[in-house]
């Protein structure tokens, strides 16, 4: 990995750069998950860009990681703001020219929002790991037990290794999506129904923050070509569970979207 920042209005972001830059090949952008950082992608960048050939750029959103921090209580619609406002400032600076965005749980709704709401035709195709577009109620209840285990267990503990203020990351996170004014404010379906690139949505059968109902609203409301696979016995980091089975989808995904027109 190459380290590096990206200096905005709003902050300083951590960066990752692994492989050939925006004007070598294409670039596929990773944005984490609610309580994700650049580090917490652990291998899967190398591994993702060693099966691509792909350039693959990571960074972690304000409040996560090594990035500035955020004020508390994060707005209940801070996903469609971080898609609307800061992503687009992050794509230009890094010189983006074509690519993809690979986004996981909030990454993937993120990347969702974006593709549905920002004409960038840079952007070529989406894969959303575990992505979330409304609120299930098992899912919620998942989200209190991690308070609870946050509070009571060695949850923050872990977590503090990986962010720089790990109550601003948490907090943030937990505290929007347990808001009773979440489940209103979290709508992706007018979002999905405006993508117009090719997707491929991947979740697994056992992950505890959200059913199969979320792919199946995908492939009912996107007007995109939607391509999905469910992982049996797999819960809410695929990449992680089973990183052949994701690895080899992304690397099929993306030589489809990629390969010089004949």
């Amino acid at each position: 990995m190459t380290p590096g920042e990206i200096l905005l209005a709003e902050g300083r972001l951590e960066t990752g750069w692994w492989g050939p830059g925006p004007e070598a090949a294409p670039t596929i952008v990773l944005l984490h998950e609610g309580l994700g950082s650049l580090g917490l992608w652990r291998d899967f960048p190398a591994r993702l860009q060693a099966a691509t050939g792909c350039g693959v750029f990571a960074f972690s959103r304000f409040g996560y990681g090594g990035s500035d921090p955020v004020p508390l209580p994060r707005p209940l619609d801070y996903m469609q703001r971080e898609a609307r406002e800061v992503l687009p400032q992050v794509l230009d600076t890094i010189g983006l020219r074509r690519g993809l965005l690979l986004g996981h749980s909030d990454g993937g709704s993120i990347a969702a929002i974006h593709a549905g709401s920002v004409q960038d035709f840079r952007v070529q195709g989406l894969v959303l790991l575990a992505p979330h577009f409304f609120t299930e109620t098992a899912g919620l209840a998942a989200i209190a037990e991690a308070r609870r285990r946050y509070e009571e267990g060695d949850l923050r503990a872990r977590l503090a290794r990986h962010h720089r203020d790990v109550d601003v990351a948490f907090r943030g996170w937990n505290g929007a999506w347990l808001d009773p004014g979440f489940p209103a404010a979290f709508d992706l379906l007018p979002d999905i129904a405006h993508i117009r690139v090719p997707v491929l949505a991947i979740q697994g059968e056992a992950d505890p923050y959200g059913t199969a109902a979320q792919l199946q609203v995908l492939e009912r409301e996107a007007y995109c070509p939607v391509e999905v696979l469910l992982l049996p016995g797999i819960g809410h980091t695929p990449q992680a569970e089973a990183p052949e089975a994701v690895l080899a989808a992304v690397r099929e995904f993306s030589d489809r979207l990629f390969r010089p027109a004949e």
